[in-house]
C-alpha cells in the first residue's frame, strides 16, 4: 500500500505488476508509465529500485499462451518470468515477459507475426 501511495498525485500509471512475497521481504515487479517518473518517485521515497528490460507481446485469441511459448521454445529462448498487463492498448490481453535474450525473443515473435509492443504503445493504452 505504501508503494502505491507513493504514486498518488503523480502522472504514473501502473500497467502491470507481480508480487513475490517471502518471510522477511517482497519483490514487487511493476511496469509503469512513464517509467522514469516512477523510478524517480520510488527512489526519493527510499524504495530500493532495479530496472529490467521486458518484452511485451499481445496474446492472440485461441491458444495464445501456448503459441507464444511454442515460438520461444523453437527459438531457444527461455522465459524467466511473465505476468499479464493491466493496460490493454489494443483491447487484447498482453503479456510482459523477461527472457534470457530480449532481442532474440522479439525477433522470433515478430517473425511469427506476433504483435510485440513498444513502451510508447503501452503508454497510450486505456485501462481495461
Amino acid at each position: 500500500m505504501r508503494l502505491f501511495r507513493a504514486f498518488e498525485g503523480s502522472d504514473v500509471r501502473v500497467a502491470g505488476m507481480s508480487v513475490v512475497h517471502a518471510i522477511d521481504c517482497a519483490i514487487i515487479r511493476l511496469i509503469c508509465d512513464p517509467h522514469e517518473s516512477a523510478v524517480d518517485i520510488l527512489t526519493k521515497r527510499g524504495f530500493p529500485v532495479s530496472q529490467t528490460e521486458l518484452l511485451v507481446v499481445e496474446v492472440p485469441h485461441g491458444h495464445g499462451l501456448m503459441s507464444i511459448c511454442s515460438a520461444l521454445v523453437a527459438g531457444e529462448v527461455n522465459i524467466d518470468y511473465a505476468y499479464p498487463l493491466l493496460i490493454r492498448p489494443t483491447g487484447r490481453a498482453a503479456l510482459a515477459i523477461h527472457t534470457d535474450s530480449t532481442d532474440t525473443a522479439a525477433q522470433v515473435l515478430r517473425q511469427r507475426k506476433f504483435q510485440v509492443m513498444s513502451e510508447d504503445e503501452l503508454g497510450n493504452g486505456p485501462l481495461r
